[in-house]
């Protein structure tokens, strides 16, 4: 199975090919903004880096959230634009899945693994795993410093851009936990493997949000009583 996966859902763009499950190409590029215009370019420019074209392809996969509203959108757009385009199926798996299933196993062992993103308004979006990345919880908004309750007890890994701020609170807290390395943003490697062991999707891929999206309605006009 060939798969092109891509990611914008956080403050990075990235691009994975897999054959069969071996990478065949992979970018990266860190970026809060300007994924629109690097997105697609870094599809064609991974694609040529695999030798592939997009009917050597079996399958797209795309993070679907939660994470940033306009680069989550940006992705989702970008992969329902290349599905409909290619007539290829598109699976989507959540920032947070992603997140747990790039920690490297031999640190998981003995914890769990705890998957955190930054949701930039005050709170955390936080979903839990289990030794082997899969999910205990269901994906949650929460309050940092209740963490410690939310949790389970435990020896615990910490994954996300959310993950240090976490660290010292439940450290603070006497919790045992450390931090998984280079785990601040989805890994497209992980996101296409995730997908590959993933039945094809029934119905269209969804953004998943966490919380509504901060926006601010135009005031209704203001009618004047004629003279």
């Amino acid at each position: 199975m060939k798969i092109l996966a891509l990611d914008s859902a956080l403050s990075a763009c990235s691009v994975a090919v897999l054959a069969d499950g071996a990478v065949r190409a992979v970018r990266r590029q860190a970026m809060a903004r300007g994924q629109a215009e690097a997105l697609l370019p870094m599809v064609r420019a991974t694609l040529d880096e695999a030798g592939l074209g997009f009917a050597d392809l079996d399958r797209l996969a795309v993070t679907i959230g939660p994470g940033s509203f306009t680069g989550l959108r940006i992705g989702l757009a970008a992969a329902r634009g290349l599905a409909l385009a290619t007539g290829l199926p598109l699976t989507g798996i959540t920032t947070l899945e992603a997140l747990a299933a790039a920690v490297d196993p031999a640190a998981r062992q003995g914890r769990g693994t705890v998957a955190l993103i930054d949701s930039r308004r005050g709170d955390v979006f936080v979903q839990i795993f289990g030794e082997d990345a899969a999910p205990l919880s269901e994906p949650a908004a929460a309050d940092p410093a209740a963490l410690d309750a939310l949790l389970p007890a435990g020896p615990l890994l910490l994954a996300g851009d959310a993950a240090p701020a976490a660290l010292d609170v439940l450290a603070r807290a006497g919790r045992d936990v450390a931090l998984a390395t280079d785990s601040a943003q989805p890994d497209p490697v992980a996101v296409a493997r995730l997908a590959a062991a993933r039945p094809l999707p029934e119905g269209p891929v969804t953004a998943l949000y966490l919380r509504a999206p901060d926006v601010t309605l135009p005031r209704p006009p203001v009618l004047r009583a004629l003279a």
